[in-house]
């Protein structure tokens, strides 16, 4: 995958890469989304420290799912409603979480964030893709 992301065709979802939740979600995305509109990339590469300079959003903030679509970017529950829009199926159905109000969301969402290592565990280190998945994942170089 090209560091380049064509905004047109595809997600990027930037995700805390030594987050076992995190790397949970991603591979429950990687089954799910069968077209491959998602592309991802640990916030602790490179890459998406590059992602973020360019869209000046904060390079410490680990505690966060990011979704950059269409040039826009999501973060925290809007984030997940619009990667669950995007998914097939009964999955679609989160989308009605966007009628709750965003404090609400938000708040439900910064709770298991702070808590994730303690609830999920983490990695010494971020997950490296099989081969097969690779090139949804943006590039180091």
């Amino acid at each position: 995958m090209p560091d380049k992301l064509d905004a047109e065709e595809h997600g990027l979802i930037l995700f805390d890469g030594i987050c076992n939740f995190c790397n949970g979600w991603v591979n429950f995305l990687l089954k799910h989304d069968r077209a491959g509109y998602f592309r991802f990339a640990p916030l602790q590469s490179a890459a998406a420290q590059r992602v973020l300079q360019t869209h000046r959003l904060p390079q410490d903030q680990l505690a966060s799912v990011i979704l950059i679509e269409g040039g826009r970017c999501f973060v925290e529950s809007d984030a997940v409603i619009r990667i669950c829009r995007r998914l097939p199926g009964v999955w679609k159905l989160f989308a009605i979480l966007r009628f709750i109000p965003r404090s609400w969301r938000d708040g439900a969402y910064r709770w298991v964030a702070r808590h994730r290592y303690r609830l999920f565990g983490q990695r010494e280190r971020c997950m490296i893709p099989t081969p097969e998945v690779r090139n949804r994942f943006l590039n180091e170089d």
